[in-house]
């Protein structure tokens, strides 16, 4: 099966049950091949992960040109760009490389429009969350992706949450007001942050909604829907990067022409279409529900690492703020987990009526 045709309604699925039987791939092989396999595999996207993150807070974080519509617009070129890219050498190397054919389609790009806006707004204000709160609050400053996922699935989708999820977005949600209270303590909280992340988190759900509503536009293609969604907000940021004023930074801008940075721009964009082709890979190598605990350990890293980074000094109830988040998230994905296996998977008649689920992926990313 061709992971990438898989729809989003059964990754889902199968991210509730932590099935850890869905690759087949490895029959026959040693338990040390596989072992070390899987290691490097989650290294890799830890590490892909993690520098994401790092080096957009450093572009985004540029004092010279406050410009975070640019920056965010330039990497969806360079997703489009890659997406040519690896459709030619799908086709030059059909048995080393699989990538799907993505000429583009007036029809589909409208069909996806509607995602393409909630997109926008989802990376836009994560990238400002990003920008504003550094990248050692940017963990519990957008933490509140599964709590939104759960108010969602009941205002939208009619849909109710047991007690024990219920349990676990509270530990989330007090978390997040420690972190809060922490941050103003220590003189370092940014409310301007703080508000992107939870407009962020809000948008991270409604993206889920949306990319259920135009799935079946791409053929349930995750790679045509990343291509069709980026086409559909290059074109979005422009209007808004002149209601902004980004574009008379842009011109007065001293680094224009500097080479340097135009490839941290660009690397930057690899990145972000590089954490798409690695999150399967430990989807495929592993399970969807070891790729949540991962997410969740990596985000916890990437905390610690940002704190000794900056040499900063953070009181025990900050750190406190940071595991109840963690293990709030955690400890949903979890129950999820062990509700799905009790009640046997039935695809809705509506797919629009699935349950949102608190994916753990997008946390730290």
């Amino acid at each position: 099966m061709n992971r990438t045709q898989l729809k989003r309604s059964s990754i889902l699925k199968m991210a509730l049950s932590g099935s850890e039987t869905m690759d087949p791939v490895g029959h026959g092989e040693t338990f040390f091949f596989r072992a070390v396999r899987i290691a490097a595999v989650v290294a890799f996207y830890w590490f892909v992960s993690i520098t994401m993150v790092f080096l957009n807070n450093y572009l985004l974080d540029n004092r010279e040109l406050d410009a975070p519509l640019f920056v965010t617009f330039y990497q969806c070129v360079v997703t489009v760009g890659l997406c040519w890219i690896m459709q030619l050498l799908s086709s030059l190397c059909p048995g080393l490389i699989d990538f799907p054919s993505v000429k583009f389609d007036a029809k589909t790009s409208r069909e996806v429009l509607p995602l393409s806006v909630v997109f926008i707004c989802m990376i836009t204000f994560n990238n400002l969350c990003l920008k504003h709160v550094g990248v050692a609050f940017y963990t519990v400053g957008r933490s509140l992706s599964t709590v939104f996922n759960v108010l969602l699935s009941y205002v939208i989708l009619k849909q109710t949450t047991s007690v024990q999820s219920l349990l676990c977005c509270g530990v989330i949600l007090g978390g997040f007001w420690l972190g809060v209270d922490q941050e103003g303590i220590a003189g370092s909280l940014s409310w301007s942050g703080v508000f992107f992340g939870v407009l962020a988190s809000a948008f991270v759900s409604l993206n889920a909604i949306y990319t259920k509503k135009v799935m079946p536009a791409v053929d349930g293609n995750i790679w045509k829907l990343s291509y069709y969604n980026n086409i559909n907000a290059c074109v979005l940021f422009l209007p808004l990067m002149l209601v902004f004023g980004e574009f008379g930074r842009l011109v007065s801008f001293s680094r224009l022409s500097d080479l340097g940075f135009w490839s941290m721009m660009t690397l930057g964009g690899v990145f972000g279409f590089a954490i798409g082709y690695v999150t399967g890979l430990q989807i495929k190598y592993t399970s969807p529900l070891t790729h949540n605990v991962s997410g969740t350990a990596k985000a916890c890293a990437q905390t610690v690492i940002a704190v000794v980074y900056n040499s900063s000094s953070k009181s025990l109830l900050w750190w406190t703020s940071n595991m109840m988040v963690l293990c709030g998230s955690s400890a949903y994905t979890w129950v999820k987990s062990l509700e799905m296996k009790k009640t046997p998977y039935k695809v809705p008649q509506d797919p629009d009526k699935e349950t949102l689920l608190g994916e753990k992926s997008n946390m730290g990313v």
